[in-house]
């Protein structure tokens, strides 16, 4: 739980100097490069981390990639500090909270629906639009198929579920007749 918040916070301060200088979607594209290479490279993450290895050797390979990646100078700072601090391994996280951030700032949500059978492109469509005019924000929808739920959908955007599944809506009513009261 510590690590998320450290996470939130270092991807907090970014953001806040991207919307200084207008370049948070700049280093949105540059924490996801940088995400790409670790994912990409074997090895190369635990490389950075291993404390086996010696500090400065880790910070010289990390120089390396960031110089041959051709990153900005505060994208430079940012991953060097990273580094310093020891919190170099909560690079995907911060990328995470960082992209959310760099999305809101433009205005964009993004939500999950996950429905009981495949959606056509016509009822995702409707979806959007209904969620971005609930939010008065452009939707970027995530669409997962789930059969267990029967039938239905449920729609998550941040915080907010909305469950319309008819797996629910049976536990639900197995609640009820539980208690003994009507349906």
């Amino acid at each position: 739980m510590k690590n998320l918040a450290v996470s939130r916070r270092y991807a907090k301060a970014l953001i806040l100097i991207g919307q200084e200088d207008g370049q948070a979607d700049g280093y949105n594209n540059e924490l996801s490069a940088m995400v790409g290479l670790l994912d990409s490279q074997l090895g190369f993450e635990q490389a950075l981390i291993n404390p086996l290895i010696r500090k400065s050797d880790r910070k010289k390979l990390l120089e390396a990639v960031i110089a041959a990646a051709g990153f900005s100078k505060v994208m430079n700072s940012f991953l060097s500090l990273l580094f310093d601090k020891g919190r170099i391994g909560f690079l995907r996280d911060i990328a995470t909270y960082y992209s959310t951030m760099a999305d809101e700032l433009k205005g964009v949500v993004r939500a999950s629906v996950v429905a009981a059978t495949n959606l056509s492109k016509t009822n995702i469509t409707k979806i959007q639009k209904s969620l971005s005019q609930k939010t008065g924000k452009t939707v970027v929808l995530d669409v997962q198929k789930d059969s267990s739920l029967i039938g239905g959908i449920i729609t998550k955007i941040g915080d907010l579920v909305l469950d319309g599944s008819v797996k629910t809506q049976l536990i639900n009513m197995r609640e009820t007749l539980k208690k003994g009261e009507s349906v």
